[in-house]
């Protein structure tokens, strides 16, 4: 079965290249007949690619870096989160995949993960300092399966790619906007009336509009590839897992803050577990919706009553469509291995108030920003920011002085 996805989403990786790179020839063609009626176009095609071919080179060799550093992730040691740590190890040894992904935390209070990277070897998972603040260690455990389910599916081959061409048509988009707002509709208007020609006037007419419905055109192909991925991951997640109930619950108190993740924006979202813009109203109709909703993806997860084998994920996903599906691979559907739930009790899982967690995410994040902690005999503990200037330090209770090892 999952030699059938893995084949399955390389055919999406091929689709998704030829068809945005296609995409981003016919912009260039089009913006560059508008500027140039003469040859321009073909001007337009040679620029567009180049910048297909830097892309996608970009994309294979750094695209997962870009991803992550304008996510404003940063890549944590085990002493920062062992939990997390040791969380992601479990997942990769059920996943038997053989290489630990690169792990990120996010400063950011928004509760939120996502997966990147070409291949498993050069993989990442990367969480929000609020997603860590807000889930106890089963809802932790399905997040970080639902991502391993990612990599091993080779999901994030397909969303680096489409991310990167994704970028690259808004980018166009953008400066084409931005020039016409500065003077070159102008310039174009004056020749196209000295030559009197129609041809050009529909040229204008289809790059103003290509300038607008290129990016949403990519965006209906990249979210409705998202979309059926979330399903095969929560598939995927438990039966590493074998306990649904953790995902479900994750996703229900993810989806259930009002909280805003600052630095997603409309090429990252669709990577996210769950979509980080809802708050920001950028989720306007299922069509452009980058992820299944979330209720669905719940009731599904909390059907699976007798077992969590791909099978019983199918049944579970028809009953609550109600419809069939072919989500699941024909391999996944036939497999009879029983594969039973694990027992667990998350309402004695986690004793935290919302005071506490307030405190635990706020200590996380000034340790990714490198505040300096310091514990004190006298149970005070002294957060020192990066930029003070002393060596040492004095404890505002005891009036102990402490060295700054910074």
């Amino acid at each position: 079965m999952m030699w059938e996805l893995i084949q399955a989403n390389k055919r999406k990786s091929i689709f998704i290249f030829i068809g945005m790179g296609l995409l981003l020839i016919l912009i260039g063609f089009t913006f560059g007949s508008f500027y140039s009626p003469e040859n321009g176009g073909f001007f337009g095609i040679f620029l567009a690619l180049i910048l297909w071919g830097i892309l996608s080179m970009v994309s294979y060799f750094a695209g997962s870096k870009i991803l992550l550093a304008v996510s404003g992730a940063k890549e944590v040691t085990q002493e920062v989160h062992p939990q997390l740590y040791n969380v992601v190890e479990e997942m990769r040894i059920a996943a038997n995949l053989p290489h630990q992904p690169k792990i990120y935390i996010i400063a950011d209070a928004a509760p939120n993960a996502f997966a990147t990277g070409i291949k498993p070897e050069n993989s990442a998972i990367a969480v929000t300092a609020g997603l860590l603040g807000t889930l106890n260690r089963d809802e932790l455990q399905g997040v970080v399966a639902h991502e391993m389910s990612h990599i091993l599916n080779r999901d994030i081959l397909v969303m680096t790619f489409a991310g990167m061409m994704l970028g690259a048509i808004t980018l166009m988009a953008e400066v084409f906007a931005r020039s016409l707002w500065f003077g070159g509709g102008s310039r174009y208007k004056s020749k196209s009336s000295d030559r009197g020609g129609q041809a050009q006037l529909i040229i204008m007419i289809l790059a103003i509009a290509l300038a607008i419905l290129g990016p949403i055109m990519a965006q209906l192909l990249y979210f409705a590839i998202s979309r059926k991925r979330e399903y095969l991951a929560d598939a995927s997640a438990v039966r590493l897992t074998r306990y649904p109930d953790g995902l479900a619950s994750a996703l229900e108190k993810i989806s259930g803050t009002n909280l805003d993740l600052k630095t997603a924006n409309k090429v990252t979202a669709p990577m996210y577990i769950i979509n980080p813009l809802k708050k920001k109203g950028m989720q306007i109709s299922n069509l452009s919706s980058t992820h299944p909703p979330i209720s669905e993806r719940i009731k599904i997860l909390r059907s699976m009553s007798q077992g969590v084998n791909y099978a019983n994920y199918q049944n579970a996903f028809n009953s609550v469509k109600g419809k069939t599906s072919g989500l699941i691979p024909q391999s996944g559907l036939t497999d009879s291995s029983v594969i039973g739930l694990r027992t667990s009790d998350l309402s004695q899982t986690s004793f935290e108030t919302d005071k506490q967690v307030k405190r635990e995410v706020g200590d996380l994040m000034m340790k990714l920003n490198d505040f300096v902690f310091i514990n004190c005999t006298c149970g005070v503990k002294i957060k020192v920011p990066p930029d003070y200037k002393n060596n040492s330090i004095t404890c505002p209770k005891c009036g102990r002085i402490h060295n700054i090892s910074k």
